[in-house]
């Protein structure tokens, strides 16, 4: 329910933004993500997800979150992701295949999750910015990235949601929090990896936060 109301909520700011954030928009929320992907038929649980990406939160301050994990999307009429760590496993939710891949908003909900429970800031103060970062902030680059060993054309989109927040000076380091997502058509369910980083106190070689999902697999089924 939580990441619907995301969904609700972004739809309402930025459905009717400028052309820039329009562009944005259908890059990280691309309606037509998981066109194409059916359920992998052999394997363990979550090897028979449509897509498996491999999810690592690390860093000094990620605390009891740090850990690694992976996340199943399972695409039949609709899409069931699956949060699995060792044996264990927890249901994320069920989607309509409409709304694209949902694991963009489990990304964004994850990490102002974390966020706020570090600072003890307001996780609805964070999202509006998030929300305002991408009707303006938004900074696309063209990119390669290597997949099944050959090079594919890809695009970044990364955004700094505090970078020009009034009370960045509050924020201490979490007003340095970058948001980075990397996309391809050519990639089975659209996104190749979605990374959130935010830097360690000065002259720390470690990230202070680091929660990066990175694709795995994608069953080779089509529809």
């Amino acid at each position: 329910m939580r990441i619907f109301l995301l969904i609700a909520l972004f739809l309402l700011g930025l459905g009717h933004g400028p052309v820039a954030a329009a562009e944005t928009y259908e890059l990280l929320f691309h309606s037509a993500a998981l066109k194409g992907l059916d359920a992998a038929k052999h394997g363990s649980e979550a090897e028979q997800s449509s897509l498996v990406y491999d999810k690592v939160v690390s860093g000094a301050d990620a605390g009891q979150r740090a850990g690694s994990f992976t996340v199943g999307l399972k695409v039949d009429d609709n899409v069931a992701m699956t949060l699995y760590q060792g044996s264990q496993s927890r249901g994320l939710g069920n989607y309509p295949t409409s709304v694209g891949n949902p694991l963009i908003m489990y990304f964004l909900e994850s990490v102002l999750s974390d966020l706020a429970a570090q600072s003890g800031g307001s996780p609805f103060y964070m999202r509006n910015r998030v929300k305002e970062a991408l009707l303006r902030d938004a900074q696309i680059e063209p990119v390669s990235l290597r997949y099944h060993d050959r090079e594919i054309a890809a695009r970044e989109v990364t955004i700094r949601p505090f970078e020009h927040d009034k009370a960045r000076a509050q924020m201490g380091r979490i007003s340095q929090l970058s948001l980075a997502v990397t996309m391809s058509e050519e990639i089975p369910g659209w996104y190749y990896s979605l990374v959130a980083t935010v830097p360690s106190a000065a002259g720390g070689a470690e990230a202070g936060y680091s929660h990066a999902i990175t694709l795995k697999e994608a069953a080779e089924g089509r529809r």
